[in-house]
């Protein structure tokens, strides 16, 4: 069986190198890292992770914890994840919190049990009892998606990585009113959420934009699921004085939308125009096709692995928070003609604050 010695010899380098190729504990050079990978692929070297595990405290796994791993948004995610994992050598150890406060706090424990590294987390509504696990053990951590706040004098310090929320949101309610649209309705995520309360802003600052008043008669929560947002849609349709427009505030709850309007035999947009907040694949399948908000979803989970190494690397860090930009995709169901979606060229990107810390 090759040993890190022969891949040394192979490679023509000292074995601290092939060490900090296969650990990255320090910068190499791109020539000599790939010959190095190209020596550990010709010999057929494989690190011995158990018995490194053993002299360095470390079992080079990430342990995941992400909710409705089956929606589209969160499996882009999970693939940025995977793939910035495998490219510094991590396994991934994933579990799903179901959105619960006690299934969540019960999944983490059972991760860090088994010896990851360090946990990058999209945390539920109310994390409390996750946040004082975490701090209580001082475990390496990422949130992702949904943004937290250490309790206060914890001295628990954490990383974040999220799209912009607020800026995207507005735009798609200022685009609705341009349309002439005056009675704009959102189907908002679960309370609790920090997605939900930036997306909620977003749509009031979008309102306030357009010059339109906000009515809470039409805002009705769909706590991020399909079902959910079905219920809330058919509230939001109730007589009296209905929108004209829906923005719905997740990927999940723009299928709810749909059936909602399905239902009730409604056109989109004939007889109302919608936007949504998450792209997904087949998007442009529907008819008409929707525009929507097209979260950076891979960057996310790419991003939350590097930042989770430099934790890793240098503990005491002080917490930083990094925000990507979203981007607007214009399609035809906010009641834009096809020619007008073709004029316009290619998505554009919504306005970006850059990294916080």
């Amino acid at each position: 069986m090759p040993t890190m010695a022969d891949v040394a010899r192979r490679a023509g380098v000292s074995i601290a190198t092939v060490s900090h190729v296969l650990n990255s504990t320090r910068p190499v050079l791109p020539g000599t890292r790939q010959a190095v990978l190209d020596a550990i692929d010709e010999l057929g070297y494989t690190p011995n992770t158990l018995a490194r595990s053993l002299v360095t405290s470390r079992t080079r796994s990430i342990g995941l914890a992400v909710s409705a791993i089956s929606n589209p948004y969160f499996t882009e995610i999970l693939q940025g994840v995977e793939a910035g994992a495998l490219e510094h050598g991590y396994g991934l150890l994933i579990a799903d919190p179901h959105d619960d406060p006690g299934h969540e706090r019960k999944a983490v424990q059972l991760l860090h049990e088994r010896r990851v590294d360090g946990m990058i987390i999209a945390p539920s509504a109310a994390p409390d009892a996750l946040l004082r696990y975490l701090g209580q053990h001082d475990v390496p951590t990422v949130f992702l998606d949904r943004l937290v706040d250490a309790p206060a004098g914890s001295g628990f310090r954490h990383d974040q990585v999220c799209a912009e929320n607020t800026a995207p949101m507005a735009s798609l309610v200022t685009h609705l009113a341009g349309r002439g649209h005056r009675r704009i309705g959102l189907v908002a995520g679960l309370p609790g959420l920090s997605t939900t309360a930036e997306r909620i802003t977003g749509y009031r600052h979008g309102l306030a934009q357009a010059g339109l008043p906000y009515d809470e008669r039409l805002v009705a929560h769909g706590d991020s699921r399909a079902e959910a947002a079905e219920e809330a849609t058919h509230r939001l349709l109730s007589p009296g004085a209905p929108p004209d427009a829906i923005v719905t505030a997740n990927n999940a709850m723009t299928v709810g939308a749909l059936r909602a309007l399905r239902d009730r035999g409604l056109s989109v947009p004939g007889d109302l125009a919608l936007c949504c907040f998450d792209d997904f694949s087949w998007a442009d399948l529907f008819t008409p096709s929707l525009t929507a908000i097209a979260q950076p979803s891979k960057e996310i989970g790419a991003t939350a692995v590097r930042l989770l190494l430099e934790r890793l690397a240098s503990p005491h860090l002080e917490s930083r928070t990094v925000r990507l930009p979203s981007s607007f995709v214009h399609r035809t169901s906010c009641g834009c003609p096809p020619s007008a979606v073709r004029a316009e060229g290619p998505e554009t990107e919504t306005p970006r604050k850059g990294p916080e810390s």
